[in-house]
């Protein structure tokens, strides 16, 4: 889907942080908290998405998660296209569910 030049993205979040200490639950806390105060949503635990107008867009949302990265633990970041993320397969238990639609509403900055 283009829109003006621009091709909408999905970036997804996945990361495995360590819990195994105060210090480290509270490290998971804050990258969380980062995520969804710069928009992302939880798709599934430690998989996080966020919906992006444009590819430059969806680059300064993976440096912000950069940025948030604790000390331990891994994160991954990759981008989807809508027709990429329109393809995914979604089960819930043996039955498949339709994947959820991009938002409406169009992000302007």
């Amino acid at each position: 889907m283009h829109l003006s030049g621009y091709r909408f993205m999905w970036v997804v979040a996945m990361f495995d942080l360590p819990v195994d200490s105060k210090g480290a639950r509270r490290q998971y806390a804050r990258f969380r908290k980062a995520l969804l105060m710069d928009g992302f949503a939880m798709m599934q635990f430690s998989v996080y998405i966020r919906h992006c107008a444009s590819r430059e867009n969806a680059e300064v949302h993976m440096t912000r998660v950069e940025r948030a990265v604790p000390p331990d633990g891994e994160v991954r970041v990759l981008t989807v296209t809508d027709k990429q993320y329109a393809r995914m397969r979604v089960f819930w238990g043996k039955s498949r569910v339709e994947v959820e639609p991009p938002p409406n509403q169009l992000e302007l900055f």
